[in-house]
């Protein structure tokens, strides 16, 4: 069974649960690296999950920022 390593926005969408505009939104923002084959967009799987890994440490680190603002050094 062959995996594919290209999904359209709509099965995007669907992974995170969202809507398709928000999707597409992340797309023309420049958040998220997409391609156009055969006149449709696309998402290269790869891409996907470094995009949300990327996103996860983010969040944690200015999640640690903050609580290291409010609570003194962490040691």
């Amino acid at each position: 069974m062959e995996v594919k390593k290209i999904i359209t926005f709509k099965q995007f969408s669907e992974y995170l649960q969202r809507d398709e505009h928000t999707s597409y939104k992340l797309a023309r923002s420049g958040q998220i690296t997409s391609l156009k084959i055969a006149g449709q967009w696309r998402l290269k799987k790869d891409v996907i999950y470094k995009w949300i890994s990327e996103e996860s440490i983010g969040r944690v680190a200015k999640n640690i920022k903050l609580s290291s603002k409010k609570y003194g050094k962490i040691k």
